[in-house]
Parts: structure tokens; C-alpha cells; sequence
């Protein structure tokens, strides 16, 4: 029962679903009873720190990254990190985006790209996605950041898929804006947005820098926001 990438990994099919279970139980027997009454107060109600909107990777562990606990993300995760402008497709990003900020009130929402990327790999080779119809309709809203890169960037061969990663989160961050909940709260202050990029091999993490214009190491310097200007905030 198992194909040539089981092989590859060194399990078959049912080792890995057995893994899993046994992953899970686990949990259940040793690390649920440490954090027992964790669980007690997340049992009726959330309130998460912030919305972090990644890629459906594998090797992307938003609560790993940030160190976070059971109720501190709200995570919505895709192929390529993408959030569709309002009213093109109201989807689940789309619903998520606003159960976030009108139900749960986050005053954070980060879009992570990450380094190595199989969506933007595609973007620059849409050849590749011939035989996906539904994975080239949805990264069609990546389009935007493939042509800033190709009217811009100049780039050699091997830097256009780190170019095009950041210029990704740049278009999704400006897809976000677009949607009502947002606009409105970050108007008024009352919600900051951030994008990052996280690079796998090295676990640096490159924010965006609304007034740079440009991504910057966390780390080095003041924390670089993607957050516009308020322009209802209250005095």
C-alpha cells in the first residue's frame, strides 16, 4: 500500500497514520494532565493575542515559532498565505478574517511567507500547476507580486523566489485592507497589521517596514510595522 514518496520518507501509509495516533495519545496521557487546567478555562471561551495567517507548509508551526500556548493564535492557514481581496471570494480566509476582528476583537494580524515556498515556486512556474486547476485559480491572487517582481526587481535567477515571497506578503497585506472589519479598525487604531517572512533553515524572521518600504530582521532595531497611520484615533 504505499508509493514511491512513502518509500522516500521510510514509512508506509499505515505507519504514518499510526504515528500520528500515537502522537496523539500522547498528548493525552502525558502532556494534557500538565496543562489540565489550561484546558479547563480554554473550554468555554478564547481569546487570542492575534490572527496569523500562514501557509498550509508542513514545516510551518505558527504556535513553534512564537512560543505560543493553546488559545493565544487564531490560525488560518493556506496555500501561499493568500488573502483574497473582499468580495472576490468570500471564503473561509475571508470568514476568519472577520469572526476575528468583529467576534474576538485581535488587535494583531501577521501574514507569514516563508523561504522555500512551493506556492510561489509555482506562481513562477504556472506550467507546474496544469494538472491543479483549483490550486492556479487560487494563487491567481499572487499575480500581483509575480509582475512588481517582473517590472522591478531585476533580480538573478536565484534571489527572484526570495523577492517574490516578500513581494507576496506585501499583496496579501494590501488584500487585507481591503476587507470592511479591517479597514475600519485599523482607521481607528485598533488593529495592527504585520507581515513577515520566516526562513526555515536559518529561523530568521524578516518583517515588513510600512515606512521603508522594505522587510527587516526582528531583532535588529525596532520592531518594523506594516501598520498605516490611524486616522480616526481618538484623543
Amino acid at each position: 500500500m504505499s508509493n514511491e514518496h512513502d518509500k522516500q520518507r521510510g514509512e508506509s501509509a499505515e505507519e504514518a497514520l499510526r504515528n500520528i495516533v500515537e502522537g496523539f495519545q500522547r498528548f493525552r496521557d502525558e502532556v494534557f494532565p500538565q496543562q489540565e487546567e489550561l484546558f479547563k478555562k480554554l473550554a468555554h471561551e478564547q481569546k487570542p493575542r492575534a490572527m496569523f495567517i500562514t501557509c498550509a507548509d508542513s514545516r510551518i508551526v505558527p504556535e513553534l515559532i512564537t512560543q505560543s500556548s493553546p488559545g493565544d493564535l487564531f490560525v488560518t492557514r493556506n496555500v501561499g498565505n493568500v488573502v483574497p481581496p473582499y468580495g472576490q471570494m468570500n471564503g473561509g480566509v475571508s470568514t476568519a478574517i472577520e469572526f476575528a476582528v468583529m467576534a474576538l476583537g485581535v488587535h494583531h494580524i501577521i501574514i507569514c511567507g516563508h523561504s522555500d515556498c512551493g506556492a510561489m515556486k509555482a506562481v513562477l512556474d504556472p506550467q507546474t500547476l496544469e494538472r491543479m486547476p483549483t490550486v492556479k485559480a487560487w494563487l491567481r491572487h499572487a499575480e500581483v507580486a509575480k509582475v512588481v517582481v517582473q517590472e522591478n526587481c531585476g533580480c538573478a535567477t536565484h534571489e527572484t523566489l526570495e523577492v517574490l515571497t516578500e513581494e507576496n506578503v506585501v499583496a496579501q497585506l494590501d488584500h487585507l485592507r481591503t476587507h470592511p472589519s479591517v479597514a475600519a479598525r485599523l482607521a481607528s487604531g485598533q488593529l495592527f497589521i504585520h507581515g513577515w517572512v520566516y526562513d526555515i533553515e536559518t529561523s530568521v524572521i524578516k518583517a515588513y517596514d510600512a515606512e521603508l518600504g522594505r522587510f527587516r530582521v526582528i531583532g535588529d532595531g525596532p520592531l518594523p510595522m506594516a501598520t498605516p497611520r490611524p486616522r480616526y484615533q481618538s484623543e
